[in-house]
C-alpha cells in the first residue's frame, strides 16, 4: 500500500513531510514517530500492516530528518520534537472522531515518553518500541556532547548505529545504508539534548497513565533492553521482551509476531474504553 505524502508547516516555519496509509473503514488512528537518523518512508510495511487491520496510519519525518525541513540532525530543545507530535496530532491530520494510538520507536519512543508525560492531549493508547530511555554511550562522550553543544552545537559526527544492530536480516542493513534519506551524522546539540531528555524523563515514567505497551528485543545492542525496564514501574505499562530480536522489531524475521501483538493490544485497549 502506497502512502499519501503531504507537507505540513509548523508554527515556527519548518515544513514536515507527512505520510498516510488509509484504512477502508477505520476504527482508530495511529501516529508513528520514527527513530534517529531515519525517516517515516522506512515504515511503509508497518503502515500498511495496521491500515489493513482498520487503523488509519499517519507518520511524519521529524524535523532535520528525511524530507522534512530544519537543520539536519539538530534540534535546539528536545521538547521541540514533542511539540511537533502534538502539532501533527492536533492539526486535523488525525481524524478527530476516532481514538488514536501513539507509536514511537527508539528516539521516537523517547519522544513518545516525553509526550505521555506532557500536558498535551493524550492518546487512547501508546506503543513504545525499543524506547531510548537510556544508552551505553561512554560518559566521556556525553561530556564531549555537552561541551560541543554549547560552543559548536551544529558540529556533526558519525553516530553509533551499525546496520547489523537493526535486524538479523542482512538485507535490512543493506537497504538502510543505501537509503539516501538515512543520515548517520548527528549534531552535538541533538546528542546532548537526547541525553538531557533521558535524564529528565527517567525518574518520572511511573507517572505515565495512558495504557502503554513497551516492546523490546532482548538482543538489542543499540538501545539496551535495560533502558526500557523503568517504564514497567507504571501500572499503565505492560512491557514485553522478545528473545533473539534486535533493535528494529518491525524489521526482524519475527516482525509478524511483534506487530500482531501490538495490534491485539490496541484492539483490547480501545475495546475496553
Amino acid at each position: 500500500m502506497d502512502a499519501v505524502i503531504a507537507p505540513l508547516e509548523t508554527p515556527d516555519g519548518v515544513v514536515l513531510t507527512t505520510r498516510r496509509w488509509a484504512a477502508t473503514d477505520p476504527w482508530a488512528a495511529m501516529l508513528i514517530v520514527h527513530g534517529l537518523a531515519e525517516h517515516s518512508g522506512r515504515w511503509g510495511h508497518v503502515g500498511s500492516f495496521f491500515a489493513e487491520r482498520g487503523l488509519d496510519v499517519y507518520a511524519f519525518d521529524l524535523r532535520g530528518h528525511g524530507r522534512s525541513g530544519g537543520k539536519k540532525q539538530y534540534v535546539d530543545d528536545f521538547e521541540g520534537f514533542v511539540t511537533d507530535v502534538a502539532f501533527v496530532a492536533g492539526f486535523d491530520v488525525l481524524p478527530n472522531d476516532l481514538p488514536w494510538v501513539l507509536y514511537g520507536h527508539s528516539m521516537g519512543g523517547l519522544i513518545g515518553i516525553g509526550y505521555l508525560l506532557s500536558d498535551h492531549p493524550q492518546p487512547d493508547a501508546a506503543v513504545l518500541s525499543a524506547p531510548a530511555l537510556d544508552s551505553d554511550v561512554p560518559g566521556a562522550m556525553k561530556v564531549a556532547a555537552q561541551v560541543l553543544s554549547r560552543f559548536a552545537g551544529g558540529f556533526r559526527m558519525r553516530n553509533s548505529i551499525k546496520p547489523e544492530h537493526l535486524s538479523k536480516d542482512p538485507e535490512v542493513g543493506v537497504a538502510y545504508l543505501a537509503d539516501p534519506l538515512v543520515d548517520l551524522n548527528t549534531s552535538a546539540r541533538l546528542g546532548q539534548q537526547i541525553f538531557s531528555a533521558q535524564d529528565r524523563y527517567r525518574p518520572r515514567v511511573d507517572q505515565i497513565s495512558v495504557p502503554t505497551l513497551v516492546i523490546h528485543g532482548a538482543d538489542d545492542e543499540l538501545v539496551p533492553p535495560r533502558a526500557s525496564a523503568p517504564l514497567a514501574s507504571s501500572d499503565a505499562v505492560h512491557r514485553k521482551l522478545y528473545p533473539n530480536v534486535r533493535h528494529e522489531l518491525h524489521n526482524e524475521p519475527e516482525s509478524e509476531t511483534c506487530l500482531s501483538d501490538v495490534a491485539a493490544f490496541i484492539e483490547r485497549t480501545i475495546a475496553d474504553q
